[in-house]
């Protein structure tokens, strides 16, 4: 397969700013560099994107894969990317069929900042088929820690979103990070890391996969997870109704609330190889 062509227009993450604290007293913070990206398909506007502006072009490979609006990164001749005037161009090999009619309808969803999906969200997911993947509660712990253990925008500056992307090995030995981003939407993220792994090459991925996020699982979330061939999901936060209902139906592992030994798993829990011995004495319970 022929890759596209990436421009490596990195911006800034963070810029200080002028603040006065509760004590009246002035100093300097740093915030995240929020900005706006206008994506292009073959000169034709598609979308406004916010983002840090790690890695754009991987977001907009990303963003386009999990819209359903290219078939893989192959279908992709190049993505140029410009912030002096805030444009990212994509060139197609072969264009996208029926553009118009496929981005006619707009769903409105939780992500941050108002997010947005193409066409009718549910399409094409009881045709999703994922790995046999699982993961020991020993590997769940690792990965959280790991995650624990990462530098980021959000130590130093606050208000981002990370994600990031893990291989199990089959033995249940190790936990890897392969891959970790961070964005002014959970949503933002996830799809860096989907045009990440168009990206790679499939040795680099070998072994099950599981993705983290610090945002709340939701249907969107879920659904994006699960065409990027992941098995297991795991969150900070908790995890929507709709959210729910799509890992039960498509056989996906939501594990949500994971901090130190904590967790909850609320679907799929038959790919979670289970080791309560692992997570210390219950609290006491108060009357």
């Amino acid at each position: 397969m022929r890759l596209p062509r990436l421009t490596q227009a990195r911006a800034p993450l963070t810029r200080e700013v002028e603040i006065v604290d509760e004590h009246g007293e002035p100093g300097l913070v740093s915030i995240p560099a929020e900005r706006d990206l206008t994506v292009y398909v073959d000169r034709r506007e598609l979308v406004t994107l916010m983002t840090l502006g790690a890695q754009p072009e991987l977001l907009v490979l990303g963003y386009l894969l999990n819209q359903r609006l290219i078939e893989s990164a192959g279908d992709v001749e190049s993505i140029t990317v410009d912030w002096e005037v805030g444009a990212a161009a994509v060139k197609t090999r072969a264009g996208i069929d029926r553009i118009e009619e496929r981005t006619a309808k707009k769903v409105v969803t939780t992500g941050c900042g108002q997010g947005s999906v193409f066409g009718e969200l549910m399409a094409g997911i009881d045709r999703l088929q994922l790995p046999d993947t699982r993961m020991t509660q020993a590997q769940l712990y690792a990965l959280v820690n790991a995650i624990r253990l990462q530098e980021s925008t959000y130590k130093s500056a606050g208000s981002v979103h990370g994600c990031a992307l893990f291989t199990l090995r089959d033995d249940g030995s190790e936990v890897q990070m392969q891959c970790f981003i961070e964005d002014v939407g959970r949503h933002n993220a996830i799809d860096t890391i989907a045009g990440w792994i168009a990206m790679q090459p499939p040795s680099r991925l070998a072994g099950g996969r599981v993705f983290y996020t610090t945002g709340r699982l939701t249907s969107e979330m879920v659904i994006k997870s699960a065409q990027m061939g992941v098995a297991i999901v795991v969150s900070r936060s908790g995890m929507t109704q709709m959210g729910h209902e799509v890992a039960t139906r498509v056989g996906l592992c939501a594990i949500g609330r994971a901090t130190n030994r904590r967790f909850i798993c609320y679907a799929g829990v038959d790919r979670l190889v289970l080791q309560p011995e692992l997570a210390g004495a219950r609290p006491a319970t108060t009357v």
